[in-house]
């Protein structure tokens, strides 16, 4: 046991920079390959019903999917980043303190989101766009999430938590288990069951239970730094500040993006119900660029975490320089990928000509996103890790708010369907300037040495908190 927290620990605090990036980062990279596959699963399956209705109303419900995803990360991403910075200035009592209660906040959240959205059932699938054809398959699907809202949010809660102390392997076996499961349970729902659209919600909260009891199974069994305990079950006002001070903007991230999306689709369904399908089956595809520089995001951020609970400044820029490098050149790439492959792999979804024509045409668009966002992804995870969720929340509002949803509508109106396409690759490039502005303005402040000198005599705990 003494070896392994050594070997973790080595990783975080002295491990060449672009090395540790790399270990900490392709175990959860291919645990988010294989994320895509989770997520593709439901509708690579339905598409085999030969129905896009039921294709649509999938992409129509992912919204609820990601507001329950940003309640789990106001906790996980809260209590992880908390939890790393305990560890770097080795408080483990307190961490342990902090991973139980943010188990506890998890059941708790799960409970208020099922009750609430199951009672506004009807009102919360119109909300989200779908009409006569899409309506009841919408609800079906939607209904079956809401219900099983505990272990989706365990899932991710989860993962962040293992993750927080080094343990990118349990971490990504949940997410490999968990999708192994949909695998097989999805046709067994939608076909042999004949529960179509209603069985592949069934089969993804089926799934998510297995790779949350795997994830947690691993605590028990004394494979991890910590172990949640039911005395430390009860908060302390300390570690629900900082718990909500860095999760709450996180999740309010999320929702953002989640709204964004539901004007995405409002705005598509004016073309065609059809539109919406190949939206959808477009997005699917980018998530596999999304979850490449999202895992090279999350996997600095326990880096980053810890060497700013250790004061370690000097190693934090080198870790960021790093990060980004290797986030950015990684995504153009698969850029290059996406524009050769385009009609090809929207074939494998369906097979109407006209969804595929315009499917092909999204994702010619959306794949300009590539060169900027995983740069302004690692700039925001990085300040969660350093526990300046403001920062981070600044550059998510900035982006959805300001920038992303009055473009979409502008340029909608102005420019048509081709308008609202561009309205997000012009929001990232935009945005990368605006990160990269106040990363390295906040680098230069923490690398100058008089700052560096004070910290090591005397580390200012306000500055720290901020």
């Amino acid at each position: 046991m003494e070896n392994k927290e050594d070997r973790r620990i080595y990783t975080l605090s002295k491990e060449a920079p672009a090395r540790a990036v790399l270990k900490m980062s392709i175990p959860l990279i291919f645990g988010m390959f294989i994320m895509v596959l989770y997520n593709i699963v439901d509708t690579y399956f339905i598409g085999l019903t030969k129905d896009d209705y039921q294709m649509a109303a999938v992409n129509l419900a992912y919204p609820v999917m990601m507001i329950i995803v940003a309640i789990s990360n106001m906790i996980g991403t809260g209590a992880s980043s908390f939890i790393a910075r305990c560890l770097g200035s080795d408080e483990k009592g307190k961490a342990a303190h902090t991973l139980t209660v943010a188990f506890f906040l998890t059941f708790l959240n799960s409970i208020l989101v099922m009750s609430v959205g199951l009672c506004f059932l009807p009102e919360l699938v119109r909300l989200l766009g779908a009409k006569d054809n899409t309506f009841l398959y919408t609800k079906q699907y939607v209904q079956v999430i809401l219900a099983g809202s505990f272990f989706t949010m365990g899932s991710y809660t989860t993962g962040s938590l293992l993750r927080s102390e080094g343990s990118v392997r349990y971490s990504m076996t949940g997410m490999i288990v968990g999708t192994i499961m949909n695998i097989i349970l999805d046709p067994l729902f939608i076909f042999t069951l004949n529960m179509q659209v209603r069985g592949a919600a069934i089969a993804t909260i089926i799934s998510n239970a297995a790779g949350f009891g795997v994830s947690v199974l691993y605590y028990f069994c004394g494979k991890t730094l910590l172990r949640p305990s039911f005395k430390l079950l009860l908060p302390t006002k300390e570690i629900l500040s900082e718990i909500y001070w860095v999760g709450v903007p996180a999740s309010l991230e999320t929702l953002l993006t989640s709204a964004a999306y539901t004007v995405n689709n409002n705005l598509a369904v004016n073309y065609s119900e059809l539109t919406v399908t190949a939206m959808g089956i477009a997005q699917k595809v980018m998530s596999l660029g999304n979850y490449v520089y999202q895992g090279f995001a999350s996997g600095t951020q326990p880096i980053m975490g810890y060497n700013y609970g250790a004061r370690n400044a000097n190693r934090m820029r080198k870790v960021l320089k790093a990060g980004v490098i290797t986030v950015t050149g990684t995504e153009l790439v698969l850029m290059l990928i996406y524009c050769l492959l385009a009609p090809l792999l929207i074939d494998i979804f369906t097979d109407s000509a006209e969804v595929i024509s315009i499917g092909s045409h999204v994702l010619h668009c959306l794949i300009f996103i590539l060169p900027f966002v995983g740069t302004v992804s690692m700039c925001r995870m990085s300040f969660q890790a350093m526990g300046k969720p403001q920062y981070a929340f600044g550059i998510t509002l900035i982006r959805q708010l300001i920038l992303y949803i009055p473009l979409l509508l502008l340029l909608n109106h102005k420019f048509g369907f081709n308008g609202m396409l561009w309205a997000q690759p012009f929001t990232e490039a935009i945005m990368m300037a605006v990160s990269l502005i106040l990363l390295t303005g906040d680098i230069r402040r923490i690398h100058d040495k008089k700052y560096n000198a004070i910290l090591k005599k005397e580390p200012d705990e306000n500055e720290f908190s901020k």
